[in-house]
């Protein structure tokens, strides 16, 4: 090993300007042997580097070459596997870990020990060395009296010593001073050694002469180790003078730190004492308030709430650790206690007295609300139970059973109370909608309690009579087969719309101000955000919430505003249905009703739902919208019924139908009652099927018609629905509107023409005839040659259509159309001048063919386009 680290110095690390510290042999772990070197070197030149260098030998040759070179500085740990055991294992942790096998242990550890030399010398202890013996580096410890006797490596590392400047600058003046210095390096060595003995050789001469002054610093030592002596005997008698002196120092600082102790512990009981009389000591005052105060004054209402404010600071103060152990403060929280339930007993009861006198105070107000459609004031309630809101704060938080049973109490209370007026409310208003005409008589109105009591067992069905008569005849289509359309009019709907709106309109802040004050008296958030839909509170009546709240039972809410909800359903738990009672009273005296209904229902939904959509009220008005919906499309399904139920009279002609002029009667009012409302979607959906509806029934009605001709009947109704559909302008309605002209005109012109027929048959056969030769390949001009279509016979049949005739068979036709149609429609002058031009275009294609098939012989009609205007205005005007 010795030969190899020579041969490495030589050929690797002498170029290098390098000195080879220490060597040892390794091998990877756990792979093929592969032996390698790792070095420990150190730099010659300034500042010293130290470097840990593997060094291979190369497979080519018996030389060496450097392979890797590492800073020691950058290493981190060296990690011996085991302090105990010999092993030749080792780890060195660089930028990672390098895991080594030495040949031999003694190798492992006289490398591990020179780079725990060389960390020590230049880099100050900075790697970290785990599982090497501490008897392997307490070996490597240099002794304090000779540290550069390390013995092995360090000697080696310390031989060298640099010259400093002072060194060197007498080196060269030596050199300077003998010329052969440089050529003759042995001869200024000798030289040199020549007078370091001549200088060896006077320093002995100079101890020689010294011995006397030795001699005599020598005595002077001896004198002064004796006055050293008699100054230690002093300073032991000055010690023990002293040592007496701390003993009773000590004894007074014991004292002092007693009594600091003391005083501290003085001052910190004063503390806890003051804290607990400041914080847990209630004034009489309030004990007397809470115990005997007046509940009834505004004085003593203040006067209690500063009291019950001051026993919940006392009784929720933060006690510090060890204070509910003491006596005196747990008979203080008991006195706490027994306070609280003693006045939590009192303001329950007093309430409870309240609510009580509550009920009886407004019921003596009802009385004059019956005759009046309006609901009793409870402002002035709820400002006197508002002073209590502090009060009733206090109760929450302190005894929330007692607060709980309150707010069952008020909704006990309040509820019956509610629905005695709700209900006289709703009496008033039905009577005012019936009134005490025919109409409460027709539904058996029986004093103030409006119940029905009519049938609907004499309802006539919708037939058709004649046109004079029709409307007063037969029974309304619109009024739901309950009465007669003739009993209402604009005045009685008008009235209805205002009643139902002033029903809705008190009820609104009617709740709004009952949610209100509860939100505020029993101190529940009204705007907390939660979830919740208006389904949560559908088909909720009066029986539903008191199964769900039973007596004693706290209510199911999943927070505060859930609770507001809650309490409005079993205070108000009687409007919904008496509002679906008054809604189904409105349908059953008209069911044009429902259209007034929907959008003022809708209305008041949509402002509920803009303020909290949530709410109790924006809930229980959207479910009574729901019935009001299902009552409008009931409407709308039921005038499609009894538009396919229609009857026709086989005696009398038909004219427009009764369920068209209804359609047009039903659109005119809900275009008035609809404008800018909200639920516009309803009404064109509404618009849809009627009108699909009264297509088909029209088309079916022409069908079944025996008297009036089928075209008449398409071509008057649909007449009549273009020019409603033109005045109402329902942009819904568009394409219906153009495929009714577009029916009425087809239907016109074949009447027209079914009407007409060939007024002037013998002469329409001829020309038939001729136009057949010339589609058989017959000239025109060759046609006159023909026997049977010689200029003779086409004489002979002219002559048999004078003027006289003509007009003849036109006055027929006349009567014959104003037989057909109806005077409402006003269709005969537009269905005559059809008819007018229909002839004269005839005339104008005879007269055509004769001038084409007999050219230049002279025949032409007995009477001219003339005549015809004029026979056709003479009839017009005769009739």
């Amino acid at each position: 090993m010795t030969a190899i680290k020579h041969a490495l110095q030589r050929d690797i690390f002498t170029p290098n300007d390098e000195r080879l510290l220490s060597i040892v042999n390794v091998c990877k772990a756990g792979k093929k042997k592969k032996n390698c070197f790792l070095c420990a070197t150190v730099t010659t030149e300034r500042p010293v580097q130290v470097k840990v260098v593997k060094v291979k030998k190369s497979d080519k040759g018996d030389f060496y070459k450097r392979q890797i070179a590492w800073a020691l500085r950058d290493l981190a740990v060296v990690d011996a596997k085991d302090a105990i055991k010999e092993n030749p294992e080792f780890d060195l942790h660089f930028e990672k870990i390098y895991k080594w096998v030495a040949s031999s242990t003694a190798e492992k550890n006289a490398f591990i020990s020179c780079i725990w030399k060389l960390n020590q010398r230049y880099l100050r202890k900075k790697i970290d060395f785990v599982n090497v013996s501490s008897q392997l580096l307490e070996e490597s410890v240099p002794s304090g009296e000779n540290q550069s006797v390390t013995g092995g490596d360090e000697e080696v590392v310390d031989e060298y010593q640099e010259l400093n400047a002072r060194e060197e600058q007498d080196i060269e003046i030596m050199m300077e001073g003998c010329e052969y210095a440089i050529s003759n390096a042995e001869a200024f060595a000798e030289k040199l050694s020549r007078e370091l003995q001549v200088l060896d050789g006077a320093n002995i001469q100079s101890i020689m002469a010294s011995e006397k002054q030795v001699n005599i610093l020598m005595k002077l030592l001896d004198e002064a180790l004796k006055e050293v002596d008699q100054i230690e005997l002093k300073l032991s008698s000055y010690e023990e003078m002293l040592q007496s002196v701390k003993e009773q120092m000590d004894q007074i600082s014991e004292s002092n730190h007693l009594i600091h102790l003391s005083n501290t512990n003085n001052v910190k009981l004063l503390s806890e004492i003051e804290f607990l009389v400041n914080h847990m000591d209630l004034a009489k005052g309030h004990i007397k308030a809470l115990q005997e105060g007046d509940l009834a004054s505004s004085r003593g209402i203040e006067a209690c709430t500063n009291a019950a404010d001051a026993l919940l600071q006392c009784m929720n103060v933060a006690l510090r650790p060890g204070h509910d152990m003491l006596l005196a403060v747990k008979q203080q929280q008991q006195r706490f206690s027994d306070l609280r339930e003693l006045f939590a007993r009192r303001l329950a009861s007093h309430l409870n007295n309240v609510f009580v006198q509550q009920g009886h105070d407004q019921s003596s107000t009802l009385a004059q609300h019956s005759v009046e459609l309006t609901l009793p004031n409870h402002h002035p309630f709820h400002r006197d139970l508002l002073r209590y809101a502090k009060l009733m704060e206090w109760l929450k938080s302190t005894d929330y059973g007692k607060y709980e049973g309150l707010t069952k109490n008020y909704m006990d209370y309040l509820s019956r109370l509610y629905e005695r007026e709700i209900k006289d409310f709703f009496e008033v208003a039905k009577i005012k909608m019936t009134g005490t005409t025919k109409e409460s008589k027709k539904f058996g109105l029986h004093g103030s309690s409006g119940k029905l009591t009519g049938s609907t067992s004499s309802l006539n069905k919708l037939s058709v009579q004649s046109s004079g008569n029709r409307r007063s005849q037969s029974s309304s289509l619109l009024d739901m087969g309950n009465m007669s359309a003739s009993d209402l009019d604009v005045a009685d709907r008008t009235k209805f719309d205002k009643i139902f709106e002033q029903v809705l309109s008190e009820l609104e802040p009617l709740c709004l101000a009952e949610q209100d004050f509860i939100s505020k008296f029993f101190k529940l958030q009204q705007h907390q955000s939660i979830p919740g839909t208006m389904a949560e509170a559908e088909d909720l009546d009066g029986g539903t919430v008191s199964r769900q709240h039973n007596c004693g039972t706290p209510l199911p809410v999943s927070s505060e505003k859930d609770m507001i909800r809650q309490m409005m359903i079993k205070i108000f738990r009687c409007i919904e249905p008496e509002l679906n009672n008054l809604i189904a009273l409105g349908d059953k005296i008209d069911s044009f009703n429902s259209l007034y209904m929907l959008v003022k229902m809708s209305h008041h939904v949509w402002t509920a739902q803009n303020v909290d959509p949530a709410s109790f009220l924006s809930t229980t008005l959207g479910n009574v919208l729901v019935t009001v919906k299902r009552n409008f499309d009931k409407c709308i399904s039921n005038q499609i019924r009894q538009m396919e139920e229609v009857k026709i009279s086989k005696k009398s002609k038909v004219g427009i139908l009764p369920f068209v002029a209804e359609f047009e009667e039903f659109a005119g009012l809900a275009e008035s009652i609809f404008k800018n409302a909200e639920r516009r979607g309803d009404l064109d959906k509404a618009y849809t099927k009627l009108i699909r509806g009264v297509f088909v029934n029209v088309e079916k009605v022409a069908n079944e018609s025996q008297k009036t001709p089928r075209d008449v009947v398409m071509m008057e109704n649909f007449h009549h629905i273009f020019a409603t559909l033109s005045r109402l302008k329902i942009s819904c309605l568009e394409a219906e509107k153009k495929d009714a002209k577009q029916k009425y005109t087809d239907h016109l012109q074949s009447y027209v023409i079914y009407s007409l027929g060939q007024p002037l048959e013998k002469l329409n056969h001829f020309f038939e005839g001729v136009e057949a030769r010339v589609a058989q390949g017959i000239r025109e001009e060759e046609v006159s040659y023909q026997l049977a279509f010689n200029k003779q016979e086409l004489r002979k049949v002219i002559k048999e259509y004078p003027g006289k005739e003509v007009k003849k068979g036109l006055d027929n036709l006349y009567k014959k159309v104003d037989k057909h149609l109806c005077e409402e429609e006003n269709l005969l002058q537009v269905v005559w001048h059809s008819m007018q031009d229909e002839f004269i275009r005839q005339y104008k294609h005879f007269e055509g063919l004769i001038a084409r098939c007999y050219p230049g012989s002279g025949v032409t009609m007995e009477f001219t386009i003339q005549d015809i205007l004029d026979y056709c205005s003479s009839i017009a005007q005769s009739h």
